[in-house]
């Protein structure tokens, strides 16, 4: 993945893929089946290797607000539509939900005010963007859903797990890969089953 975080750093407007990317396409090649959303796609490379390489996988749909990300993802062959978070998507229509969330926590008073910072900032805590796609995916989810999600432990990791469990869900890591400053994680979220403590 080098040569691609190389190319994400010469990139101003869209977030190209890197380590982060290949640990949730890994992830979802392994986990996701059915209907399969990615939600702030990028570039479209982890929802278009989903889409080809994926045994189990009908159709992989993609969303992006950024208008640069959503041109890039058509152009490699993704069916993505722009808009905010969950907000396009109707109720129960996917069966898997992938998303690698901006999850630097930036101070406001350094914001970049530009289309990498909407790929990569995620305010304060972190988790300016997690706590919203968390407390909405479940509405998405077909029964048995799934949602990969990839979690930075920059981001803050228990209260992303405290904050999954508060919206419903069970966790599992089904991927993890530590570097000098983060550890980076995929949890696998599935609605609670009824036997469920709710520890986290």
């Amino acid at each position: 993945m080098t040569d691609l975080a190389e190319r994400r750093g010469a990139e101003t407007t869209v977030y190209q893929p890197a380590e982060d990317s290949g640990l949730l396409a890994e992830a979802a090649l392994e986990e996701a089946t059915g209907r399969v959303l990615e939600v702030g796609t990028g570039s479209g490379w982890v929802a278009k290797r989903v889409d080809e390489e994926a045994g189990e996988v009908d159709e992989v749909v993609a969303s992006d607000v950024n208008p640069h990300a959503c041109r890039q993802a058509r152009e490699r062959g993704v069916e993505v539509v722009r808009g905010d978070l969950l907000d396009p998507f109707r109720a129960g229509a996917f069966d898997a939900v992938l998303f690698n969330p901006p999850y630097l926590p930036t101070d406001p008073e350094n914001e970049w005010d530009d289309w990498m910072e909407t790929a990569l900032s995620g305010g304060e805590t972190g988790r300016e963007l997690i706590e919203p796609f968390l407390d909405d995916v479940e509405r998405v989810l077909a029964p048995e859903g799934i949602v990969l999600l990839l979690v930075s432990s920059l981001a803050g990791y228990e209260e992303i797990r405290g904050r999954a469990a508060d919206a419903g869900f069970d966790d599992e890591v089904v991927r993890e890969e530590s570097f000098p400053f983060e550890t980076l994680s995929i949890l696998r979220l599935s609605r609670r089953s009824p036997s469920s403590s709710g520890d986290y």
